[in-house]
């Protein structure tokens, strides 16, 4: 996977460029994670259809960039992923994303995957119940302009018995004692009503 280079003097064709020039350069397939709305949609079309670009991780909140990507490469072979998790998951699979980027899986898969079988199941009320249920944790992960992302997942981790380590800086280093109590809240609530795949092709109450 490739980073978006979000440099401040980087001309948009050049950001696309260089997607380009790496994936040209690769043995092996990539994923370009776009990362801003910088690249407009004729020079992300040329690194959607890259033959050795597999897909675009599309990690930006502009939805009607994202909407004008996948028309104009209606088409084509291009993938495009949602790349801000399960939140954003429902509203992306509607404008015709396929698949989702999760750290909610690292800590309940089974739960990350029911969102992902009602999206492939066309079941969008079940997946909105089911993303309700995971509210607090991603506004969790969004805090300080989502540097607290990585942060929230690794404390999940060594919460259920899984150190792995702290965050690299500038990441947010640790959660505070209130931040840490509510996601210890979060996970007792999940363990109350554990998710179950193929419940979410069922109607949402």
């Amino acid at each position: 996977m490739v980073h978006h280079p979000l440099d401040p003097f980087a001309a948009p064709q050049a950001q696309a460029d260089y997607f380009i020039a790496i994936a040209e350069e690769s043995e092996l397939p990539l994923v370009a994670y776009l990362r801003s709305d910088a690249i407009g949609v004729v020079d992300l079309v040329r690194v959607a259809t890259h033959p050795n670009i597999a897909g675009v991780k599309f990690a930006s909140t502009n939805l009607m960039l994202f909407a004008e990507c996948v028309r104009a490469t209606r088409d084509s072979p291009a993938v495009w992923i949602c790349g801000l998790a399960e939140g954003w998951a429902v509203s992306f699979y509607a404008l015709g994303a396929r698949g989702f980027t999760s750290g909610l899986v690292n800590i309940d898969p089974t739960r990350s995957l029911a969102i992902w079988d009602a999206l492939e199941s066309g079941e969008f009320g079940a997946a909105r119940a089911l993303v309700d249920t995971i509210a607090g944790f991603e506004q969790m992960r969004t805090r300080f302009n989502n540097g607290a992302n990585v942060t929230v997942v690794k404390e999940a981790l060594a919460l259920r018995g899984d150190p792995v380590g702290p965050v690299r800086l500038p990441g947010l280093p640790r959660l505070d004692d209130a931040d840490r109590a509510r996601l210890v809240a979060i996970l007792a609530g999940w363990e109350k009503q554990p998710a179950q795949r193929g419940e979410a092709t069922r109607p949402a109450p």
